[in-house]
């Protein structure tokens, strides 16, 4: 049983195609035997990551970076000092293969998710060797036009293996704290992680595929010459989305080494994001930047996670005109009272909603800050009970 931090929001987003499949359509699923559109908890996650960076509530070096160009990364901080950039990238290449993260054609083989602090410790270990990395670096890349062969693990001297390794031993970066990793190749290495978002789906049921009909007209085409020069579709769709997610505050601070200061900036900066922070996709096409309407945040202990999407499970109806929002948030209500009445565990919740609210949602707050500030202290106080 732990201690939880738990988040619902119902959304309602106009038209848009925030989050495509392979085939450009908006994603969906079935739930409760209708269509709902579905949003997906990785695009979430990107976008939350992404507004970590734009805010002040953490510093570059407590955000990590997904990438295939981590030697790239490496090499940047390497530079100076009389050495040439193709020196720092064979070093940089050199220590990743040496960490078994091989690079082959300028790239990694997959993405690798790993903290900027880690990053800076690989780089202080060649930084502090570079003598050692020089002497076994390869020979340079033949002209011949063959590609490069991918970086094996490398030949390095014990110690130095073992330093690298220990590079990678741990972390503070919170979007690798929150989100976890995995390292094929290292899997010692991996990160359990301490948040869990949840798909966003409908609160109600999509009735039909829409599709927007465009058309380009060439600015300098003669006067004469009527018709389109380019033509398409996009699918879109509008929905109210309900979206849940929960931390594991315990396993949040272990990600975080114990560190309580960076935790709390953690868990502030992850809250605006969960708030502000939405998927891209064809923005510039349909600019869908909607805010939720419903925001509840619960903290509870010695509890299990609780989604409830099974309040959704017979979709809700807009009838008389009301829209969606408002039968979804009765919805809610009622799905929170009845596991509230059966489970316990109630917790300490607080929310702000457009429309209505109910008193099963917990201490209505103001605005957004305020329940952040709030949400937070109580989080803190749920670690030290």
């Amino acid at each position: 049983m732990k201690a939880l931090l738990e988040l619902h929001y119902l959304q309602n987003f106009a038209p848009s195609n925030l989050n495509r499949d392979d085939t450009g359509s908006p994603k969906d699923a079935f739930f409760g035997g209708t269509r709902r559109l579905r949003i997906s908890s990785q695009s979430f996650k990107r976008a939350m990551r992404q507004d970590f960076g734009g805010r002040e509530l953490l510093r570059p070096d407590e955000i990590g970076v997904r990438t295939k160009r981590a030697h790239e990364a490496i090499a940047e901080l390497l530079a100076g000092e009389g050495r040439t950039e193709e020196q720092c990238r064979a070093a940089a290449e050199l220590a990743l293969g040496g960490l078994g993260l091989p690079v082959k054609d300028g790239k990694n083989q997959y993405l690798l998710f790993l903290g900027r602090d880690e990053l800076r410790r690989v780089a202080d270990i060649i930084h502090a060797n570079w003598a050692e990395f020089q002497a076994a670096a390869p020979e340079p890349e033949s002209t011949d036009g063959k590609k490069k062969k991918a970086s094996k693990k490398a030949t390095l001297s014990g110690d130095l293996g073992k330093q690298l390794a220990g590079a990678l031993d741990g972390s503070k970066a919170v979007d690798v704290a929150l989100f976890g990793r995995m390292l094929a190749d290292l899997p010692d290495k991996n990160a359990d992680a301490a948040a869990q978002v949840a798909h966003a789906i409908s609160t109600h049921a999509l009735r039909e595929r829409q599709y927007d009909f465009y058309t380009a007209v060439d600015d300098l085409k003669p006067d004469d010459n009527a018709g389109a020069d380019m033509l398409g579709t996009v699918e879109f769709a509008s929905a109210t989305v309900y979206r849940y997610a929960c931390i594991d505050l315990g396993k949040l601070l272990e990600n975080l080494q114990g560190d309580r200061e960076l935790l709390e900036r953690g868990l502030r900066a992850f809250l605006y994001a969960s708030v502000y922070a939405a998927p891209t996709g064809k923005q510039n096409t349909f600019a869908a930047h909607n805010l939720p309407g419903l925001m509840v945040q619960v903290v509870r202990r010695n509890a299990s996670p609780r989604n409830l999407a099974n309040a959704f499970e017979k979709g809700v109806r807009a009838e008389g005109g009301q829209g969606y929002l408002a039968p979804s948030v009765a919805a809610l209500a009622d799905e929170m009272r009845w596991q509230n009445g059966v489970f316990g565990d109630v917790g300490t919740a607080r929310f702000v909603a457009r429309e209505g609210g109910d008193a099963v949602f917990g201490e209505a707050m103001p605005n957004v800050a305020a329940l952040i500030d709030a949400t937070v202290a109580d989080a803190l106080s749920a670690l030290e009970a």
